[in-house]
């Protein structure tokens, strides 16, 4: 027995000193101790970078106008599609801002930011925010569009959102105090969500803030009749139900796309035999579970598919496969451009990695940002153009912010903001940040001052394309 004990002495306490030395550290995991506390790292930037300093907006010099920042942005695309592009961004202030990711982090540049990174949406306006099916088809909120997704200033995230719910309330008609009130909020719910993300455990931050918990948690009570709508109109927002309308039956026995100009048009064979050609190099980028999932469909036909305001004029395509049973799974394999904000970043000192391939940073952003992710993600080559590739129609659903009633504008800016901050605590500690952002409403009433003057600048730019679409300087579609 004496033995027996002796030897789970040696064991609790090992030869040659304490636990630490029997535990040696490990690349990759956390130290056992650490010298200071996050939060109090956090509070301790406040001294550096005042809380109250976010409200400033001082514009570069070199800044360009809102039209020259249109046709740069332009550079690139499909461009017999431009036209369809610049008539979405000049049909309201908000959605100006939305095909101007660019050109805001052009201006982001120059205002203050605490040196803490975190993979930012790079586009977290309030419209790239909605519903989605996970891997058991229940439905899940969260951002929902990352094709400028980097590691980079948490605070850009939050002051674009702040500012896209300004717009947005003023395109719905709210007042000005309603608009204001809605970023106030919305930066608001960011700082009281990383506050109750530092208090949890690691893995329960990591999932935090269940979705039918969200409503409450925010105190977004007057979304719930928004939301039920639209997730009930989410639900048969799929594959097949795009498929029965987009599609005709096919001299082989299968289904082809039937054209939809200018949004939808079949491809030619050399097009559509390099796009099908590309899923042999996505297979081996999506997880190896979902392969036999894969295996059992084949690929039909392929169509060019216009997408949304700040996409337009990119290279999209749509992909039908069909089951053994003739069921549809439609893919979209859609190309992936640098992001528009890393030029703006190194000077700030925060360094991204150069992409092997852009539609892997996408994946990538996605991925670390999500709760839950569209399980078929992936990425591929055509014609020596990046694409991403996911899932089409996957029982997507958005409220448009734009049409919100005056009474539910600052809700949605409070439940927006808590998945932001729900997202950038998966790469950044919310224990810095909630430390930094602190207990009152300091940062909350910056970022609102921010956000308005840049509203009406966004409103300046706006009116800057529309003169220059009717002049003639610029040519635009409208109404596509």
């Amino acid at each position: 027995m004496g033995e027996v004990d002796g030897a789970a002495a040696d064991l609790r306490t090992p030869a040659g000193g304490g636990q630490g030395e029997r535990i040696p550290r490990v690349p990759g995991f956390a130290p056992r101790t650490a010298n200071g506390s996050p939060r109090d790292e956090g509070k301790a930037l406040r001294a550096r970078v005042p809380r109250s300093s976010h409200s400033s907006l001082v514009l570069p010099e070199d800044r360009p106008d809102a039209v020259r920042a249109v046709e740069e942005s332009n550079q690139g695309r499909v461009p017999e599609l431009t036209p369809i592009r610049v008539g979405r961004m000049a049909a309201t202030p908000f959605a100006f801002l939305r095909g101007a990711a660019g050109l805001m982090a052009h201006d982001l540049q120059g205002t203050p930011v605490t040196g803490v990174g975190a993979q930012i949406c790079g586009d977290a306006h309030a419209a790239n925010f909605g519903l989605y099916g996970d891997a058991r088809n229940r439905l899940v909120i969260d951002l929902n569009d990352f094709d400028e997704t980097v590691f980079g200033p948490w605070e850009w995230d939050v002051k674009r959102l702040a500012t896209s719910l300004v717009l947005a309330g003023r395109v719905a008609g709210a007042s000005e105090d309603v608009c204001r009130a809605a970023a106030v909020d919305a930066a608001g719910a960011y700082r009281r969500t990383m506050r109750l993300l530092a208090k949890l455990s690691v893995l329960d931050a990591w999932n935090a803030i269940a979705d039918e918990e969200l409503v409450s948690h925010t105190d977004s009570r007057d979304l719930l009749g928004t939301l039920e709508r639209v997730a009930e109109k989410a639900r048969n927002n799929t594959s097949a139900r795009f498929a029965a309308r987009s599609t005709e039956s096919a001299a082989d026995g299968g289904r082809c796309f039937v054209d939809a100009l200018p949004v939808l048009r079949r491809v030619g064979d050399v097009e559509a035999e390099a796009v099908a050609v590309s899923l042999g190099e996505y297979l081996e980028t999506v997880q190896k579970d979902r392969l036999p999932l894969l295996a059992r469909y084949a690929i039909h036909d392929v169509a060019f598919r216009v997408v949304g305001t700040g996409s337009v004029g990119t290279r999209s395509y749509v992909v039908l496969l069909l089951d053994h049973r003739g069921e549809p799974l439609v893919l979209q394999v859609k190309e992936a451009r640098p992001s528009a904000l890393l030029p703006y970043l190194p000077a700030l000192g925060f360094e991204n990695p150069a992409p092997g391939h852009e539609g892997h940073r996408v994946v990538f952003g996605q991925k670390r940002m999500q709760v839950v992710s569209d399980i078929l993600l992936g990425w591929t080559t055509v014609q020596g153009r990046p694409f991403q590739v996911r899932q089409f129609r996957n029982r997507k659903g958005s409220v448009d912010p734009t049409a919100l009633s005056t009474d539910q504008v600052d809700d949605y800016g409070r439940m927006t903001g808590a998945l932001l901050a729900r997202a950038h605590a998966h790469s950044a500690d919310p224990r810095l940040i909630a430390g930094y952002c602190g207990k009152n409403d300091e940062f909350d009433e910056a970022v609102a001052a921010f956000a308005v003057a840049y509203a009406d600048r966004t409103e300046a730019d706006h009116a800057d394309l529309v003169a220059a679409v009717r002049a003639g300087r610029i040519a635009a579609e409208e109404g596509v």
